[in-house]
């Protein structure tokens, strides 16, 4: 899920958005600005992906925080949410990823989100090219975490399935899970971790657990029953 900030000077039209932003279930919000000032401390403080920015504040503007954030490395995305269409052109001259008239509609958010997507896995550091090394066949490989469908710990060793094959790790499963969780990865059971991506078909079990179906696996993974509430929260269900 994307970490969001809400900023906007009217305490209604942040809750509206909130409201809208939790029945999508893609983003999480971490925090909430009344005015430029608080935003810049808010994230500092938590950071975050995506702001949902009001142009028309008190002291400095919307298009005046975004002109700032772009100077940064890495920017966070910014989608405006005014009442006004006329700044719309200004909007995108600051590198908005999308500009949204209120009352926002819930299709329109959701295409905003998917703009949001593809401008995090794009301008995100570091989640381009990562590899993990592996072994297979007496060679070392290097192995992209999009490959990844799940990963398996066994004795000391863990085991890296693709759609084509499997491959070894000297690794622990719990150092890759902190490796690959910014990649969409999660440890639904103490021995698996998997490619949110990948999964296709959640089946609930007896015992309150589930069993994942992925994409091109015949195997399906056991939930662990203390995971179960977080993966659906992941997964948006």
């Amino acid at each position: 899920m994307f970490k969001a900030i809400l900023v906007d000077d009217e305490a209604p039209a942040r809750s509206e958005l909130r409201f809208l932003l939790d029945e999508v279930k893609q983003v999480e919000v971490v925090a909430e600005a009344a005015n430029v000032r608080e935003a810049i401390e808010q994230l500092k403080d938590k950071g975050a992906d995506v702001l949902f920015l009001d142009i028309s504040m008190p002291g400095a503007t919307g298009l005046q925080l975004a002109e700032a954030l772009n100077r940064l490395k890495y920017p966070p995305a910014i989608v405006f949410v005014t009442a006004h269409s006329e700044h719309a052109a200004k909007a995108f001259d600051v590198n908005a990823v999308d500009y949204l008239v209120k009352p926002v509609e819930t299709d329109r958010l959701l295409q905003a989100l998917s703009k949001v997507k593809n401008y995090v896995s794009s301008f995100s550091p570091g989640l381009q090219s990562e590899r993990i090394p592996v072994e297979k066949s007496g060679k070392k490989l290097l192995v992209s975490t999009d490959k990844i469908h799940y990963i398996m710990a066994k004795d000391d060793y863990s085991y890296l399935h693709t759609e084509a094959d499997r491959y070894l790790s000297t690794v622990s499963l719990a150092q890759l899970e902190a490796k690959l969780e910014p990649y969409g990865f999660f440890r639904v059971h103490r021995r698996y971790l998997v490619n949110l991506s990948c999964v296709e078909e959640v089946t609930p079990i007896s015992g309150g657990t589930l069993l994942l179906s992925l994409t091109g696996e015949e195997e399906s993974i056991p939930v662990s029953r203390r995971r179960v509430a977080a993966l659906k929260k992941a997964l948006g269900l």
